[in-house]
């Protein structure tokens, strides 16, 4: 039933492919500024005195408190986990659709509580409907993008991520002064606000070809990419046609190698499964360890707290904050493609490490202005290296690496990791995690700017060991042009129009003549 099996055609039967792309970052973006302001939001609301006259029990109790606000992140991974054994029974729509719905639910829930079990029971529920979208809404927007402009589509997807967050802190910050229930419950409604526009643009945006392909609809992923496609009218059908035939390629050569099990994630053989769903579990992992989550969720509370300032000062740095993360998200977009994942992956964790270690001496003495003027340039600056290096690529990265086959299973188990890794809360401890960082990039993280998604595959076939990430740039590169070059001989072919009667290169044959050359 529409729009849950397929969407309404009012938006793809008449919007051109560019606007068709751009509808489906803009749906991605509003999911993810709906989990940037879920992120930020509880964090401004905690020391208002309508919330704690509401909630006193989390006044009196820190553990309590911790639980509660901790709570969401158990929800969420209990809903990438759902993804992961649904992911591809439900597709990437459903899986966004049904998501929002479970999500809009649990903030109905919190901001109509009058007593603390509801509160909780709401932040389970809203994080479940949260774990699902952010594990379907990265597979989606990956499957559906070119190659040359992916990492920029997630980079401005997060970024709208961190306007969410710097909307709920200005949220906070405006309604401070209100000394009744409408402080904390209004911040909490607007949650649902965001679930019904993510709802409304999803229900008219096409499925993922390569999901489509994978369950044996062919036509239809054969529609999908014909409107999507952008290359001028007279290339078009045939272009579709290519793109359609490395998919089925892909699709066919990742059967070859094993069934679409569970078990396939915990497995190597000749396309390093396992050893691709653990770069993806890695990338988000170090994501969260970084200390990101202390920053985004307490951030009113540091300044407060730690820093010594009074509660209207703290939220107010609060909300020049998001908006310097929101600023700092920006600065990824246009080099993404240009410096690859893997050097802004290794810049970020240089930075933020440092900044760890000066926060950690900065907040020992609370009421000292002069570290307390230092401890909040740290903040800053820590979420300006975040931002660039950490913020978009480790939703990217795992859709990115991860094979059809296992592609929705593989980001919900990074996003699953995503979640379970939020509760190492210690400034020293991040300042070694983030200096671990910058080896593990280096050694294992492999480049995939410019690559297709079916390319991606020739780096990790064969036996080569798991410290791939110094060649690969120059491996991608070649792999790039060889594809390029393939294409190039399929769109000068003169059988437009029929099916190509000869064999596309196999992916075994491009990775032989790569290696040669190399």
């Amino acid at each position: 039933m529409k729009p849950f099996s397929a969407p309404f055609s009012i938006a793809t039967d008449r919007m051109p492919a560019v606007w068709l792309l751009r509808g489906i970052t803009v749906a991605c973006g509003a999911g993810f500024l709906l989990f940037g302001f879920d992120q930020g939001v509880l964090g401004g609301l905690l020391t208002g005195k309508p919330f704690e006259d509401q909630f006193p029990a989390l006044t009196t109790n820190s553990t309590l408190q911790g639980a509660t606000v901790a709570i969401y992140e158990i929800g969420c991974a209990v809903g990438a986990l759902f993804i992961f054994f649904t992911g591809e029974l439900f597709g990437r729509r459903r899986g966004i659709l049904w998501g929002m719905i479970i999500l809009a639910i649990g903030a109905i829930l919190q901001f109509m509580s009058y007593g603390l079990p509801q509160l909780i029971v709401g932040r389970v529920v809203t994080g479940v409907g949260n774990g699902m979208t952010t594990s379907s809404i990265p597979v989606w927007h990956s499957e559906t993008s070119k190659s040359h402009n992916r990492g920029r589509n997630v980079c401005i997807e997060l970024g709208v991520n961190i306007f969410g967050v710097m909307l709920a802190y200005w949220v906070d910050y405006g309604l401070r002064n209100n000394l009744t229930g409408y402080q904390w419950r209004l911040p909490l409604s607007l949650q649902v606000v965001f679930a019904l526009i993510t709802i409304f643009f999803v229900c008219f945006l096409p499925e993922s070809p390569r999901w489509l392909a994978s369950q044996g609809r062919i036509e239809e992923a054969r529609e999908v990419i014909y409107m999507l496609e952008t290359t001028e009218e007279s290339k078009r059908a045939k272009s579709t046609d290519v793109q359609l035939e490395f998919i089925l390629e892909a699709i066919r050569i990742e059967r070859e190698a094993g069934t679409s099990s569970f078990k396939d994630c915990f497995r190597n053989g000749n396309q390093r499964f396992l050893h691709r769903v653990l770069l993806g579990c890695g990338s988000q992992m170090m994501q969260q360890v970084s200390g990101i989550n202390l920053i985004t969720y307490y951030a009113p509370v540091i300044f407060q707290k730690s820093v010594g300032m009074s509660r209207d000062m703290s939220l107010l740095l609060s909300g020049f904050n998001g908006l310097a993360y929101f600023l700092s998200s920006l600065v990824p977009i246009p080099l993404i493609e240009r410096l690859g994942r893997r050097k802004l992956m290794l810049f970020g964790a240089t930075g933020q490490c440092i900044c760890m270690v000066l926060l950690a001496a900065m907040t020992q003495d609370t009421g000292n202005k002069g570290k307390g003027i230092v401890a909040a340039v740290c903040l800053f600056m820590f979420n300006f290296f975040f931002s660039v290096g950490w913020l978009a690529i480790p939703w990217l990265y795992p859709a990115e690496i991860a094979p059809l086959q296992i592609r929705a299973k593989a980001a919900a188990l990074a996003t699953t990791t995503n979640w379970l890794f939020t509760f190492l809360v210690t400034y020293v401890v991040w300042a070694c995690t983030n200096l671990a960082f910058i080896p593990i990039t280096y050694f294992f993280y492999v480049e995939t700017t410019g690559q297709t998604l079916e390319d991606i595959d020739l780096i990790f076939e064969g036996e080569k060991g798991i410290f791939l990430g110094p060649s690969s740039a120059r491996r991608a590169q070649e792999i790039v042009r060889r594809r390029n070059q393939e294409y190039a001989e399929k769109l000068a072919s003169e059988k437009a129009g029929t099916e190509t009667s000869s064999e596309l290169p196999s992916k075994t044959q491009s990775k032989t003549s790569i290696e040669h050359h190399e």
